[in-house]
């Protein structure tokens, strides 16, 4: 993907983080991986079943590790003290350890990657001490070392997995490693280093983004940690430097424009952070420039109640974990407002939170299951969620893949839809394809609060429009006016009317009635406060609606429709939220 401008960070006026003035953001016309990437993927797995593949693999295993880093983030001691009982637990999905099988696991692929990872150590060591949770560990490590220390194969030997492994199976060595069956411990050692070794020739195979990352992150982490690795520390970190650099944008976004991946990202160079602290090593400027960037960037997709907001498939993670990653990062820093490459603006007046995404979707080759949501916005007011887009599972408890790709959808966002079609094209296998190129995007901001007004060409093609939206939040955040234009565009003939539907999806609990001339609503919030919304320029309708909560469940809400019909000259919806009293 690139975008107009520079890379480097934009200067800025003042602190609040904001460059005044249009631009225009691009995403480049390249939807996924070409033919020879993906034969070249394909040549290199198949490179694994063979003898020079397994030559590479051999060399001396360590005695011991050089140290045991400290895990910075927290697990969960209710899915912790469900291993315990005989069940891993993650995101709704469960497995009987009786009936764990790690050569064919039968569960989703996020469960299976979070089983492979090891990252359930993190679970198991919150709910019991090492005494306890150590022989059920080395139990699964002995099962899993069966199926696969000497069978290389996907999914357990993917590079992702195996980064992520080495930094689990470090901070939890007192729960893998303390048997005194040397044999069992020998194979342990020898498993990560054939792993580390693995990963020198194959991280950089990893697809670019968050799973190159990690697969760099572990052979940074395998360089500090078995003896003699300065060679490999010094390899692991140019080619870390490399996939954050291709990963990273210089507002510290992803590249996949994901808010759930930009905090796991967090939390996994935290992770790395604690190796290098473990040896007294000063940590590399990479990881410390990195997580400066990445904090900012997702503190400003955070709403007012510390949770994220729902872009990308994403749930709206907890403020807990949000605070808990900021605190194993160590970083202090304010919300980004104003993040131009990866797409997020954010108006913060008074109590009041806007979140808005104003750019392209990001392309196929750096994400999956993007979303067709540009334009679209979340708003909350004093830690109360008014409007919302309606999420996805990741994040949370997986969601039936019908619904997932449902929510995927232009209409499941807070935007204006036309003619029920999505502003960039979602295909069957899930890729998205033409729609929205160009999103032209200008801020101000003044002593009367912020205002965005931003455009994108989705409908350009099919429709002949360019749909504008203009938002104003007042500088003390107790109204919200927006304008929703449909400009005549491109070389599209118009003929009848093309239906549009511009759609505010509301948070649960929140009480609406309408007014009695068809033209607003009256919302009340969870604490009694009342907001207005008031329209023109089409009919206001009230309609059924959904919002995944934080553990990813299904949450029955409503929406406000404002349905009309573009003429050839275009249409215009004029809008407003004003709190009451």
């Amino acid at each position: 993907m690139s975008r107009a401008g520079p890379i480097d960070p934009p200067a800025i006026d003042g602190q609040d983080g904001i460059e005044p003035g249009k631009r225009l953001i691009r995403v480049a016309g390249d939807q996924g991986l070409s033919l020879a990437e993906r034969l070249a993927n394909r040549l290199h797995k198949l490179a694994w079943r063979t003898p020079l593949h397994a030559l590479r693999l051999r060399g001396r295993y360590p005695l011991k590790l050089l140290a045991v880093p400290a895990d910075p983030i927290v697990g969960d001691a209710h899915a912790g003290q469900a291993i315990l009982e005989g069940g891993i637990l993650h995101r709704g999905e469960a497995i009987a350890l009786a009936s764990l099988d790690f050569s064919n696991l039968g569960v989703s692929a996020d469960f299976a990657d979070h089983i492979h990872s090891f990252a359930w150590l993190r679970d198991l060591a919150a709910a019991a001490p090492r005494e306890r949770g150590a022989p059920v560990a080395e139990q699964l490590l002995k099962q899993w070392l069966a199926a696969f220390g000497n069978h290389v194969a996907e999914p357990a030997w993917r590079a992702d997995l195996w980064g992520r492994r080495i930094l689990f199976w470090a901070s939890y060595a007192p729960f893998i490693l303390s048997s005194g069956d040397l044999v069992y411990r020998s194979a342990v050692l020898n498993s990560l280093a054939r792993g580390a070794r693995h990963l020198d020739r194959g991280a950089d195979k990893a697809p670019q983004g968050p799973a190159r990352i990690a697969a760099w992150c572990g052979v940074v982490a395998a360089g500090l940690l078995i003896p003699g690795g300065e060679q490999r520390l010094a390899h692991g970190e140019a080619g870390l430097g490399r996939a954050l650099a291709q990963a990273l944008y210089g507002d510290g976004g992803l590249a996949n424009r994901s808010p759930v991946a930009q905090l796991e990202l967090i939390e996994l160079l935290s992770h790395l952070r604690s190796v290098y602290l473990a040896r007294r090593r000063d940590v590399s400027p990479l990881v410390e420039d990195a997580l400066a960037r990445a904090v900012p960037a997702l503190l400003g997709v955070v709403m007012g109640d510390g949770a994220l907001s729902s872009w990308q498939g994403g749930a709206p993670v907890s403020a807990e974990r949000i605070s808990a990653a900021v605190e194993a990062s160590t970083v202090r820093a304010r919300p980004l407002r104003q993040a131009r490459d990866w797409g997020y603006q954010r108006l913060a007046c008074g109590q009041a939170v806007v979140v808005i995404d104003a750019a392209p979707p990001p392309v196929s080759r750096l994400a999956q299951g993007g979303c067709a949501s540009t334009l679209g916005f979340e708003f909350s007011d004093a830690g109360q969620r008014l409007i919302v887009n309606c999420g996805g599972g990741r994040g949370g408890q997986r969601l039936p893949d019908a619904l997932a790709e449902a929510l995927r959808s232009t209409a499941a966002h807070s935007t204006l839809v036309m003619a029920d079609s999505n502003s960039t094209a979602i295909h069957a296998d899930g890729s998205l394809g033409r729609g929205v190129g160009e999103v032209e995007l200008d801020r101000q901001e003044n002593d009367g609060g912020s205002r965005v007004e931003a455009s994108h060409d989705g409908y350009v093609r099919r429709f002949g429009f360019v749909h504008q939206r203009q938002l104003a939040l007042a500088a003390d955040g107790r109204e919200l006016r927006g304008e929703d234009v449909l400009l005549p565009a491109g070389r599209r003939r118009r003929g009848a009317a093309a239906h549009f539907a511009v759609r505010f999806h509301l948070a649960p609990g929140i009480e609406v009635t309408q007014t009695a001339d068809g033209l607003g609503a009256l919302l009340r919030v969870g604490d009694g406060r009342p907001w207005q919304f008031r329209c023109r320029g089409g009919t206001l309708t009230l309609e059924e609606s959904l919002w995944i909560d934080p553990t990813g469940q299904p949450c029955p809400t409503h929406q406000l429709v404002i349905e009309g019909q573009a003429a050839a000259g275009g249409s215009t919806v004029s809008w407003q939220f004003k709190r009451a009293g």
